[in-house]
């Protein structure tokens, strides 16, 4: 585990980033390695520097940190700081890696640069447990990669042991840790629903669905790849649903 992180922070406003950068210093294991005011700026910055963590502001002129994640492959982890309220924070409450509220509170700091060092997961936001809405946006990091995704734009999920693999209508998968039974209760019944003890689909995925055998169906959801089964007993629920 390193022992010293390198940062770049993010944010059009250079009085904001300035103030960071002073209470970060009360944290010696956090090296600043730069700064960018915008989205375009900070992507040169992330090729120039290859930060381990970025403190990154959510609404900028043009471009917002959203943006940001949509445009590069990250290998650092991501704070975001934000003036926003705690109901805007719906945005960033499943896997998200951090936040921090403007103004930020040197103590609510130090707990962010104990988790970025201890590699641990962060605490739920004050949203966590709220049911999800088609708009809802998740934060997603697999393979050195970091992106948000819509919940509608899920195609799938799929039971993985304890946890949950969430599969995107353009193919990509991502293991959560939260699971099944816990997406079923959050995700929005209209446009979700279960076709299997494992599988619950987004019905405008659904391309087709096929009779098997006497046993059940298969389900061709776009992204997913290979057919999903459907057993007879979710069958009628989603003959329902797709009506």
């Amino acid at each position: 585990m390193k022992t010293r992180l390198g940062a770049l922070l993010v944010d059009d406003e250079r009085l904001a980033r300035g103030e960071l950068r002073t209470l970060l210093r009360a944290h010696p294991e956090v090296e600043v390695l730069g700064e960018a005011a915008d989205v375009d700026e900070a992507i040169q910055r992330i090729a120039e520097l290859d930060p381990d963590v970025i403190f990154l502001d959510v609404q900028m002129p043009g471009a917002s940190g959203f943006d940001l994640l949509s445009r590069v492959e990250l290998r650092a982890q991501v704070v975001f700081v934000t003036a926003y309220d705690a109901h805007a924070m719906r945005a960033f409450e499943v896997n998200a890696l951090d936040y921090l509220l403007k103004p930020v509170h040197p103590q609510r700091l130090r707990a962010t640069v104990e988790r970025l060092l201890k590699h641990t997961t962060p605490a739920p936001t004050p949203e966590a447990g709220r049911p999800l809405t088609a708009e809802d946006h998740l934060f997603l990091s697999a393979d050195r990669r970091a992106r948000f995704v819509r919940v509608s734009d899920i195609a799938c999920l799929c039971s993985a042991g304890d946890y949950s693999e969430l599969v995107t209508r353009d193919g990509q998968r991502y293991l959560m840790t939260r699971p099944l039974a816990e997406w079923e209760e959050r995700l929005p019944e209209r446009q979700f629903v279960r076709i299997h003890r494992g599988t619950i689909v987004n019905l405008e995925c659904v391309e087709r669905v096929e009779v098997q055998s006497d046993e059940g169906f298969h389900v061709h959801v776009r992204g997913a790849g290979n057919p999903l089964p459907m057993s007879r007993r979710y069958a009628a629920r989603l003959k329902v649903r797709l009506a």
